[in-house]
């Protein structure tokens, strides 16, 4: 006969304690191994799922593929069994917040996470999603309610309870609609379709999240919203927070995009990219999660709390709250709707032709900064050349246009930097870097007047134009990492331009 109440009572080895948290699929309770001394946590099946013997069957192959994985940012899984007819897995039992919680904090404070704290929280998931997704398996409910930030300064990846073993490169389960709506991709809500992209575009949307303070989509149903997700334009991140870092855009619009094909095609690729555009726009990485965990105000209370994965909650009373926050109730509600969507089969054309909007819009985004870039380096080139003549007419004829002239040299390569920098074009470096070269051994010959001193330092020059394509090439390669460093030393030279222009145009004024 089943056990209706658990508190108090035994499951295997397990004493069950209070209970932590419920959702759509399990019961969550605190326990505790008196052979180990160790608190757990125990979910429990719900009872009227066991019944359905397809569910159980994934059960069972989500508990045995979960606890092989052995990673510090996934959640660990110590056991499964069955006890009078209670299914039941026991994982480790974490002290901390959820991310969740962490985001409510900062809306009730009307504060802004730090960009540091949002990409080491990122990475860290990132990192148990790649171990996860080379062991086969996919999450498919990644959600802020999902990423635990321990005590020990981690971002841990919890509640595998929908997760499944990858047959291939995709993956589908007829019938269910897994994972919650505000995150799901397009092709894991309309189609059933999940793979590892699915699980980094749900990611993608949990970044536009910590870094705008709210999800991308809202609308009144469950069908809107995942419509939106098919459909609708991503409202992009600066234009909510104009202090985003631009290449932390770039990381979501890439992660967003509506055809799985357009985004990370792997967790390493995205983490990789992120490490970039946190260098390109000098974001410090912590080594960990900044402490404590809480802050203190009414809505967010500064004790520490136990949690345990997205349904679970410190002592959480209200357990109905936790229930509403996975999509596994909700998929009743809308199953009509979807089934009618599904049946009608209508062309994804959309999706394409938004995407294309997208990419065509940021195209001339890029092409609109590297337009303006050149009109404004080449405005001041202009004002510079024109400082140069009236010095010129002041200082005797041709006398101050005769030491400093190379002022233009430098102007030009700071020029061609700038351009760089904005359209992250690694081969400008050779045209830029050739005339910044140049402008340095003209300074020596202008300022010193020993023209003749060329016939032994002409192989300077070799050795400019040999290092400045040595080190494009090697720069250029590998690709996903020559456009950050297209900025970071577009950025660098500019300023060494810019600093030789004004030093040579000193100089020149005092002989």
């Amino acid at each position: 006969m089943a056990r209706t109440s658990l508190e108090g009572q035994t499951l295997g080895k397990y004493r069950i304690l209070e209970p932590l948290g419920s959702g759509g699929m399990a019961r969550v309770y605190r326990g505790y191994h008196p052979q180990l001394d160790r608190y757990v946590a125990v979910k429990v099946l719900r009872s009227d799922l066991v019944e359905d013997g397809a569910f159980l069957a994934r059960f069972r192959q989500e508990a045995q593929a979960v606890a092989a994985l052995r990673h510090p940012n996934i959640i660990q899984v110590h056991d499964f069994d069955v006890d009078d007819d209670i299914y039941f897995m026991v994982m480790e039992l974490l002290d901390g917040d959820t991310l969740h919680t962490r985001l409510n904090d900062y809306r009730v404070r009307d504060e802004q996470m730090s960009w540091g704290e949002i990409a080491r929280i990122l990475l860290d998931v990132l990192d148990g999603l790649a171990y996860a997704h080379q062991a086969g398996m996919i999450h498919r409910d990644i959600k802020p309610a999902n990423i635990l930030l321990t005590r020990r300064g981690q971002a841990v990846l919890a509640d595998f309870g929908i997760a499944q073993i990858v047959g291939g490169t995709r993956h589908t389960v007829s019938g269910a609609l897994l994972g919650t709506l505000n995150y799901m991709a397009p092709e894991q809500g309309l189609k059933g379709i999940s793979d590892v992209r699915s699980d980094l575009y749900s990611l993608g949307i949990v970044f536009y999240e910590m870094l705008t303070r709210n999800p991308p989509y809202h609308a009144d149903t469950p069908l809107a919203i995942l419509l939106k997700h098919v459909n609708d334009p991503l409202p992009l991140p600066r234009a909510v927070n104009a202090d985003i870092p631009e290449p932390f855009e770039r990381i979501v619009l890439k992660a967003l995009a509506k055809e799985s094909d357009g985004r990370f095609q792997s967790a390493a690729e995205m983490a990789a990219a992120l490490k970039q555009a946190a260098a390109e726009a000098e974001v410090d990485l912590p080594a960990r999660i900044s402490l404590p965990l809480s802050f203190s105000t009414t809505a967010a209370p500064a004790e520490s709390v136990a949690v345990f994965s997205g349904t679970a909650r410190a002592r959480l009373g209200d357990v109905s709250f936790a229930a509403e926050d996975t999509a596994a109730n909700r998929q009743e509600d809308i199953a009509p709707e979807l089934a009618a969507l599904k049946a009608a089969e209508p062309p994804l054309v959309a999706q394409v032709v938004t995407e294309t909007q997208d990419a065509a819009a940021a195209d001339k985004r890029t092409r609109g900064l590297v337009g303006r870039a050149y009109l404004n380096g080449f405005g001041f080139m202009f004002a510079a050349t024109l400082l140069i003549i009236m010095f010129s007419g002041r200082s005797g004829p041709g006398q101050f246009f005769m030491r400093g002239w190379p002022v233009i040299l430098y102007m030009t390569a700071a020029v061609v930097f700038h351009v760089m920098t904005v359209s992250r074009g690694i081969w400008l470096f050779i045209p830029a870097g050739l005339l910044l070269g140049e402008a340095a051994l003209m300074t020596y010959y202008t300022l010193s007047g020993n023209w003749d001193d060329w016939a032994f330092l002409w192989p300077l020059q070799v050795f400019i134009v040999l290092g400045v394509i040595w080190l494009t090439i090697n720069k250029a390669s590998p690709r996903n990492e020559s456009r950050q460093v297209s900025a970071r030393l577009g950025k660098r030279f500019r300023r060494v331009a810019i600093i030789g222009a004004v030093i040579l145009f000193f100089l020149a004024l005092v002989q």
